[in-house]
């Protein structure tokens, strides 16, 4: 009978890590550290085979580590933040951060001066949100005109605006361009340059406007 030697890197490969959980939340947990490896390797632009020669690691082992397809041990995550010169922690604050979720129900909301309040122009804030992870805060915010008066041009607040018409028809201006909507019309700009509504029409007229700013802003 002829037993296999096993090589060096076959050796280091069975034991690089313990095998693959499939369920439960060491799952979720392998998946949190694998998208936080591959965001960290990525932003420092290593190759995966660069890394592989930094830790000892084989190609493979990291591609499953990436994927979340197996539990990385505490000794193969120490090497990994040394090849990368970061705390074995930032594996793990993904998994460990509150996730928020804001449930506005129809008609509710908070009314707004941002955009104008006068007669025939009402804006509610749906909520606000915002994700440390993407460095934004995202503000929601329902639009209602009843009258064709009274149209108020919307503030500069820097970051991303998208609007997306719900009902009506209007012109909105962005910069020294005019743009027509009607329902199921969206428009995404940068927020910086004056914006607002004109000439509004096919009343009452409703949109969603969903700002976007970043967060030390």
């Amino acid at each position: 009978m002829t037993v296999e030697k096993a090589t060096p890197a076959k050796a280091a490969e069975l034991t690089q890590d313990p095998p693959r959980a499939r369920d439960g939340p060491e799952k979720t947990l392998e998946l949190a550290i694998g998208r936080a490896l591959r965001g960290f390797r990525r932003r420092q632009e290593v190759t995966v085979a660069e890394l592989a020669n930094r830790t000892g690691l084989s190609i493979g082992m990291l591609s499953k580590i990436e994927n979340g397809n197996t539990s990385p041990s505490l000794k193969t995550l120490q090497a990994l933040a040394t090849a990368l010169s970061m705390p074995i922690s930032a594996f793990f604050s993904q998994f460990e951060a509150r996730r928020e979720v804001i449930h506005t129900k129809s008609g509710e909301g908070i009314a707004t001066e941002e955009a104008g309040s006068l007669t025939g122009h009402e804006t509610r804030l749906l909520g606000h949100i915002s994700a440390p992870s993407s460095g934004v805060i995202v503000k929601p915010y329902l639009v209602t005109l009843t009258s064709k008066t009274d149209v108020l041009p919307s503030p500069q607040q820097g970051g991303t605006q998208t609007i997306y018409m719900l009902a009506g028809e209007m012109d909105y201006r962005h910069g020294d361009k005019l743009y027509n909507l009607t329902a199921g019309d969206s428009l995404q700009f940068d927020a910086d340059s004056p914006h607002g509504p004109e000439a509004p029409r096919d009343l009452p007229l409703r949109y969603l406007s969903i700002v976007s700013v970043p967060q030390n802003g």
